[in-house]
């Protein structure tokens, strides 16, 4: 019986839509662009060259508008997003992508290659879309 399981890298379990957003569009835009593109997360551009980018998730709006209970036309994305990102290598062997962000607290991470977002992983992509499971 073979029980070593095949490498699979995060490129192979990831997402491949990045959508962004800018940091000052409002969270009923970001919900209306998650909605739209059929997305949980939004990739917040950098204002200039030295920024770095943000994330805003479905909890970062449950947790910046719906609980402090603010209407989603008041808050702005740059108010809840988490900046600066950790991106995940693309390269990387899944037991450590999910080591990582089982370690750091992340639900979701852009995959990085050669300086550009190629995708999304998700806690859920893990398992629940991982083939080799």
């Amino acid at each position: 019986m073979n029980t070593k399981r095949s490498f699979q890298s995060a490129r192979d379990v990831m997402t491949k839509k990045v959508v962004l957003i800018d940091g000052m569009a409002t969270a009923k835009e970001a919900v209306e662009i998650m909605r739209r593109e059929k997305v949980e997360s939004l990739i917040v551009k950098k204002r200039h060259p030295q920024d770095a980018c943000g994330i805003i998730m479905v909890s970062d709006l449950i947790t910046g508008v719906i609980i402090p209970d603010k209407t989603s036309e008041e808050v702005n994305v740059f108010e809840i997003m988490c900046k600066p990102i950790i991106s995940i290598p693309a390269t990387m062997d899944v037991r450590y992508v999910a080591s990582l962000m089982i370690k750091v607290g992340l639900r979701m991470a852009p995959v990085e290659e050669n300086g550009e977002y190629i995708g999304m992983v998700s806690l859920s992509d893990l398992i629940l879309d991982n083939m080799l499971f």
